[in-house]
């Protein structure tokens, strides 16, 4: 019904996605049919009070997340909601209100029993896991804001600040890993008890995309003309200095993520250009600009590989 950024989720034959009616104040979960896109069902919840956002960025930018069983979307302050896959609802979880100037954009993962969300980006920044057939809290990991920022990355204030990450699991060195990337820096947490495992700084304060990661390489790119990493995960704590593989102190304004294939990192940045790096060095192979990008060349689209 209306412009929105989250992206379609696929199971069989259904697609899942989300999208505001801003005028009606309303928060929805579309579900339609793969083969011909009937609208099969839809379920819907308000929220009237201020719900402050980027004019580029509509409400209801987070994608939903399924097993097949259940349809588990975020709509910000107005909650975390679970149906089933005929769209009754299960459960719903009022995690508090959710405001900054930019709006939100981090989409539900589910993994297991568990549901993970990173909360933000504002003052309330958390990432949580509730158990994925009740709602219910597992664990939390609260993110304060770090108003003093680093020796790497110059603090600007609450509006230019913040993550919209999506996290990602992944098996590294024989463990299961929840990563994510928060502002200044990118982590990984055990998912079933939320404690952190290693941890490295070296990007800034804005983070739009979600990690990369290939084999032990983990890639975290901050956003706004920030900076990226390349840092090798097998070791404990912070591993900023004995890890890092690379670091580009300054990039080009990325909000879509990239794609790893064969030893190389392939992104899109805003502006309409197309990037590929060695993996290992960090090393640029080659960039184009992008026809097809509009007057602007502005793109947030995430890079997806298929099939080579």
């Amino acid at each position: 019904p209306e412009p929105g950024n989250s992206t379609p989720v696929v199971w069989d034959d259904r697609i899942f996605l989300t999208q505001p009616v801003v005028a009606q104040n309303r928060r929805t979960l579309m579900c339609f049919h793969r083969s011909d896109g009937r609208l099969l069902w839809q379920e819907r919840t308000e929220w009237n009070e201020e719900d402050p956002t980027h004019a580029t960025n509509p409400v209801c930018s987070s994608s939903p997340a399924t097993d097949g069983e259940r349809v588990i979307a975020w709509f910000g302050s107005a909650g975390l909601f679970c149906y089933d896959i005929e769209g009754h609802k299960l459960w719903e979880r009022n995690l508090g209100i959710q405001k900054h100037i930019w709006g939100y954009g981090s989409s539900p993962v589910i993994h297991g029993d568990l549901c993970f969300l990173n909360f933000g980006p504002g003052e309330r920044s958390f990432l949580i896991a509730v158990n994925k057939r009740t709602g219910e809290t597992v664990w939390q990991h609260d993110e304060p804001v770090n108003a003093q920022g680093t020796n790497e990355a110059e603090f600007f204030g609450a509006d230019y600040y913040g993550s919209w990450s999506t996290p990602v699991l992944r098996k590294i060195g024989g463990r299961n890993q929840l990563i994510v990337t928060f502002p200044f820096r990118v982590c990984g947490l055990d998912p079933l008890t939320g404690t952190e495992l290693w941890t490295s700084s070296g990007i800034n304060a804005l983070v739009y995309t979600s990690p990369l990661i290939a084999d032990d390489i983990v890639v975290a790119m901050g956003g706004y003309s920030g900076m990226s990493i390349g840092i090798q995960v097998n070791g404990e704590g912070d591993i900023t200095e004995s890890n890092r593989l690379w670091r580009h102190p300054k990039t080009r304004q990325r909000i879509g993520s990239g794609a790893i294939h064969n030893g190389y990192l392939f992104v899109h940045n805003d502006p309409g250009i197309a990037e590929c790096f060695e993996l290992k060095t960090g090393k640029k192979v080659w960039e184009e600009r992008l026809s097809g990008n509009g007057p602007t060349g502005t793109n947030w689209s995430s890079v997806m590989i298929a099939d080579g």
